[in-house]
């Protein structure tokens, strides 16, 4: 599969804070600005892979919505890294030649709609104990912490670093400083993730545009080609993962990283899910950027902020960005513009590889995507 795909349309709704709009306006919204980066018609779309929540014949209600008659139609919900696994499975019916262009999708008004993410049903051992999303991931944090000595100090770096991303970034939801002291100090939600190591709750629609190699470069933009990807799923509920520590992203990162010919030292920019905090510094260990366990000591210092060595969630993120429920499509619009060089003053100089990680559940689904410019074929 190496190489012979290529997302050549991106397009991004209008997000923050959009009242009046549901979710399928923002994904229209979202959709027509992708076909316009693209130079396509909606008519041309012949392929649909869709995720909304709640979930039901997504693929077939957006196909109906935009009104569409595509030829291949898929919509395996895997929360917030359904998007990336997306791109594995369109990029397979491209190549196969069951389709010639495919629309990904997705679109949310979580935040005007009232809707809160994390609405899974628990399994019967943890509804006794009211579990959430969130203490899922304050588990991990806090076995993460008791295992290796990681500190709050050290997960307050990675939402610091995300916000001085997103102060660079004009669509970004919240741009104000922030430092650590107060993300310490900010409302504890879940022990030890406080109110600033979560995500934000967000409106927001994305699309993307993918097809053949053969034909990236006759669309307008630079195409961003599809190097290597790769999925795992480790359990559903947190009460089942075997290690708290480690991720399906360290079986996926390898796989990814071995279709691509590439390792972690060729990639110049991380686009990692963040909803939590914690979930950062899990993947920079598991995908091979840090040793297991030293997660904490790397990310000190500003390393994966704007001027640090490493440049990781370079649009702010899913923890000052946008994030309306499930934020694996904007990992993806993100990649493409480092790669293309039009994200303006968070841009990388040079970026050809980006390496794009999805995250499902409560650490439950993982798909590692790795994209390249035309000089990396």
């Amino acid at each position: 599969m190496r190489g012979k795909t290529a997302i050549v349309g991106a397009g991004l709704s209008e997000f923050g804070e959009v009242p009046g709009w549901g979710h399928f306006e923002l994904m229209a919204q979202a959709v027509e600005r992708a076909l316009d980066d693209a130079g396509l018609k909606k008519n041309d779309i012949d392929g649909v892979f869709a995720a909304l929540s709640p979930a039901g014949l997504v693929s077939a209600t957006v196909s109906e919505y935009l009104g569409l008659h595509p030829k291949v139609l898929e919509g395996t919900m895997l929360g917030g890294s359904s998007f990336i696994n997306f791109v594995q499975w369109a990029a397979l019916a491209l190549d196969a030649g069951l389709c010639e262009v495919a629309l990904i999708t997705y679109g949310s008004n979580a935040r005007s709609g009232g809707r809160r993410p994390g609405g899974m049903v628990p399994t019967p051992y943890e509804a006794i104990y009211d579990m959430r999303l969130v203490n899922g991931y304050a588990l991990a944090a806090a076995r993460h912490m008791h295992q290796y000595g990681t500190t709050r100090v050290q997960l307050a770096e990675i939402a610091v670093a995300a916000r001085g991303w997103a102060a660079k970034n004009p669509k970004a939801m919240v741009r104000d400083a922030l430092s650590i002291d107060d993300v310490l100090s900010a409302r504890m939600v879940s022990d030890p993730l406080t109110v600033s190591d979560c995500c934000l709750i967000t409106d927001g629609a994305g699309a993307l545009i993918m097809t053949r190699a053969d034909r990236a470069k006759d669309f307008p933009n630079k195409p961003a080609y599809v190097l290597g990807v790769a999925a795992d799923a480790s359990h559903d509920q947190i009460a089942q993962m075997e290690d708290l520590t480690v991720t399906g992203a360290a079986r996926s990162g390898p796989r990814a990283y071995e279709m691509a010919g590439m390792g972690p030292s060729d990639m110049d920019v991380l686009e990692l899910y963040d909803a939590f905090t914690i979930n950062t510094l899990l993947f920079l260990e598991d995908l091979g950027f840090c040793k297991k366990g030293e997660g904490g000591g790397f990310v000190e210092g500003g390393h994966i902020a704007p001027g640090g060595g490493l440049p990781v969630n370079t649009n702010g993120g899913g923890l000052s960005c946008v994030h309306p429920g499930m934020y694996g499509i904007f990992l993806l619009a993100e990649a493409v513009e480092q790669l293309r060089g039009t994200a303006g003053a968070r841009q990388i100089d040079g970026a050809e590889t980006a390496l794009v990680h999805g995250n499902g559940g409560t650490l439950s689904t993982q798909v590692t995507a790795i994209l390249g410019t035309e000089n990396t074929l």
